[in-house]
């Protein structure tokens, strides 16, 4: 592709406020880098992958306040992570870590247990025992 012919479609990829690099043929032949907004195609598939990532966090949220599951799905969601993913990170197996997705075994955490999740999640340990009080915060 052209450096003229890179899509620059102002759609919603990443809000307008950046660019996405892309390579193309310069005069001379030589690759170069180009900046684009994107192009319709991948903004609409940007954006359906956007909102399925909001709705499992809002999911997750909504189980949070029935009491169905702990604050460390909705956290684990927030961050698109996966049990296998939070389980590596937290180096404990995933049926310990689905474990503690259960209210009653979250309440029952160690302090240091509790700060070793809140450090992978990057926030403090009390933020780890609540979830953001309004949808896809």
């Amino acid at each position: 592709m052209k450096k003229e012919d890179v899509p620059q479609d102002d759609g919603k990829l990443l809000e307008g406020k950046f660019r996405v690099v892309k390579y193309a043929v310069d005069d001379e032949g030589h690759f170069d880098k180009v900046g684009s907004v994107g192009w319709e195609p991948e903004n609409v598939v940007m954006e359906q992958a956007w909102d399925d990532i909001n709705q499992r966090v809002e999911s997750a949220r909504q189980k949070f306040l029935r009491g169905e599951s702990s604050p460390l799905r909705f956290h684990m969601e927030k961050n698109l992570m996966d049990i296998g993913m939070l389980s590596s990170y937290m180096d404990m197996t995933r049926l310990r870590v689905w474990w503690h997705m259960r209210p009653a075994a979250f309440s029952k955490l160690s302090a240091s247990t509790l700060q070793r999740y809140a450090d992978v999640f990057q926030i403090t340990a009390d933020e780890l025992k609540t979830v953001d009080s309004s949808p896809n915060a």
